[in-house]
């Protein structure tokens, strides 16, 4: 990293006047304004410091310093300057520490803590801390297509008859590999797919091998696909980190084991992978099985098929000594005599059975012979004639009776209506008045002079005209009675 330039004579002053203010006592405001204008004076508006992250802190603003070996710089980058940080390295958090980055800003003391800090314009990640920034980008990408769900990985053969190794011809990985299936596994072939692993051109050589033996792979009898190369630098191993490969890797029909570099390295072709692998080893340990290994599985199988079998066996023997131990084999003419005595024990009894179902069927025969002669037309014809008359008798009796009923009934209503009727009532010397309508009149306002009028007393009627109407009420006569102090029309008084 450049020095500043930087010249002491213009921070002190070359004049009298400065150098004896210099030897005055100032105060501490006074002594940050000095800091502040020599920085003004000194340094350009705007530099860019190289160096490593630390202490890193993200609030609405980002606070953090840079270092190298000799130095350490306080920086402040402000929220909106931080959005776009962000944005443009589409990753989160975007800055931490440990990466190497590029800050360009402008100097300036800040008064409250009297720190220099570098205020940032622009931050930039550089070297090993971009390529760390676009494998996050492109895992998150393909996190959320789907590329790396366990559920649309393949599953490996037990047993795998040819695999594919792709690799380099010259790389440690492939001897790594071969010589483990020699050791493991003498009966699986290793078909080479020479390509590339590192330099600009290495992934379109790699996802050119992988579609190559995904479409010929069931013709050419491959069960699986070995993807390796040794360690190295994050550069050495960035073929394996571009989507090429991961969309080949993707689409393949052949299961891919993938070990790429050392234990600790992580790359997106063993994230795609449907196998991953911490080394060429380890790839070739999971195509090739242990012969020892199954050697001594087949023998323990074996041992426990010869201990089942000959548990069958001493089973099936003894289930044939039972059998042989059993009547039907041992005595069967014992059998057969005992399956004659039964039918013949079980003939007399049904014989006995019959009888007895026979001699009920003739005893409900006859029942029915007495019930079907007691329903003859003619008794039965009989039966209804006299029942018949008896009803008549009893019809009659109740009719007569009842008309002795109703005629006593009818007389006594006779006598009732002539003690209580008009007629009865109009002899004690009352009457009614019939308008010209007919109708009863019962209120002196319902006639007018000149109307005509019926009167209805007991031996007849009186016809009359209204010659005029009396403005009074006649006196009503006080009665004392069974019906009250009030005279009555019906009351016989």
């Amino acid at each position: 990293m450049s020095r500043l330039p930087f010249d002491p004579g213009q921070v002190a002053g070359a004049g009298d006047k400065s150098a004896k203010r210099a030897a005055q006592p100032m105060t501490v405001n006074e002594a940050a304004s000095l800091i502040r204008g020599a920085l003004a004076q000194a340094a350009p508006a705007k530099i860019a410091v190289v160096g490593e992250v630390s202490n890193f802190s993200a609030r609405s603003h980002w606070f953090f310093s840079i270092k190298d070996e000799q130095a350490t710089l306080r920086c402040v980058c402000f929220a909106s300057v931080a959005r776009k940080v962000a944005a443009r390295l589409a990753r989160e958090p975007a800055i931490a520490d440990g990466m190497q980055v590029v800050v360009t800003g402008r100097l300036d003391f800040y008064d409250a803590q009297g720190h220099v800090q570098l205020y940032a314009d622009q931050i930039e990640p550089v070297g090993q801390g971009e390529l760390e920034l676009k494998f996050r980008a492109l895992c998150d990408e393909l996190r959320k297509a789907g590329y790396f769900d366990p559920a649309s990985k393949l599953s490996l053969p037990v047993f795998c008859q040819q695999v594919a190794v792709v690799t380099s011809r010259s790389g440690a990985a492939l001897q790594d590999v071969i010589n483990t299936v020699r050791q493991r596994w003498a009966g699986c072939r290793l078909l080479l797919y020479d390509v590339r692993v590192q330099g600009e051109q290495a992934a379109g050589g790699i996802a050119e091998a992988i579609h190559a033996i995904s479409s010929k792979g069931v013709s050419l009898g491959i069960d699986a696909i070995v993807l390796t190369r040794g360690g190295g630098a994050i550069e050495d191993l960035w073929a394996f980190n571009e989507r090429v490969v991961a969309e080949a890797i993707r689409v393949c029909k052949v299961p891919i084991v993938a070990a790429i570099g050392h234990e600790t390295d992580t790359t997106i072709a063993e994230l795609v992978a449907d196998l991953r692998c911490a080394t060429p080893t380890q790839a070739a340990m999971a195509v090739a099985p242990d012969a020892e290994a199954i050697g001594q599985q087949v023998g323990q199988y074996a041992q426990r098929l010869g201990l089942l079998l000959q548990h069958q066996l001493e089973q099936g023997r003894q289930q044939l000594s039972a059998a042989a131990r059993h009547p039907v084999f041992s005595r069967p003419q014992l059998l057969v005599d005992q399956s004659r005595q039964y039918m013949v024990r079980n003939g007399e009894q049904m014989a006995a059975v019959l009888g007895q179902r026979l001699h009920a069927a003739e005893q409900a025969l006859a029942r029915q012979r007495q019930g079907l002669l007691a329903l003859e037309p003619r008794g039965r014809l009989q039966l209804a004639q006299r029942r018949t008359h008896e009803n008549v008798a009893r019809l009659v009796r109740a009719m007569a009776g009842r008309k002795e009923q109703a005629s006593k009934q009818l007389r006594a209503s006779q006598r009732q209506l002539e003690a209580i009727g008009p007629a009865s009532v109009l002899g004690r010397g009352y009457s009614y008045t019939l308008g010209a309508d007919g109708k009863l009149v019962r209120k002196v306002r319902q006639v007018a002079t000149g109307d005509r009028m019926t009167t209805v007393i007991s031996d007849g009627r009186i016809r009359s005209t209204v010659d005029g109407k009396g403005t009074g009420k006649a006196p009503l006569r006080q009665t004392k009675g069974k019906h009250g102090g009030q005279p009555g029309l019906f009351n016989g008084e």
